[in-house]
């Protein structure tokens, strides 16, 4: 996916992956393009954008908070979860928000 996210009107949740990357990829590309690839076949899933300089920032979208809930528990995603905390990232957080606005050209 690329440019900004279309969201529907608010409220809806905004779920953000700060991350700051270890050295080499060891399968991380790979498996960053399966974990968008299967977000977006979720239940409740709206979009995501993501920037990468010293600090990567994902942001996903969800219509719900039981919707991020079901996306964490996915077996894929947990195994993703679990390589990146022991091969891809040095330091990382999550934080999950509701957006009440949304506005732009």
């Amino acid at each position: 996916m690329s440019g900004i996210t279309k969201t529907p009107s608010p409220p809806y949740y905004a779920v953000i992956f700060s991350s700051v990357r270890t050295d080499g990829d060891h399968g991380y590309g790979a498996m960053a393009e399966r974990m968008v690839e299967l977000a977006a076949q979720q239940e409740g899933f709206l979009g995501v954008e993501s920037a990468r300089e010293d600090i990567g920032i994902t942001v996903s979208y969800w219509a719900s908070e039981e919707a991020i809930r079901n996306w964490k528990r996915n077996a894929e995603h947990l195994e993703a979860q679990r390589l990146g905390h022991k091969a891809w990232y040095s330091e990382f957080r999550v934080r999950v928000a509701k957006v009440e606005r949304d506005y732009g050209i």
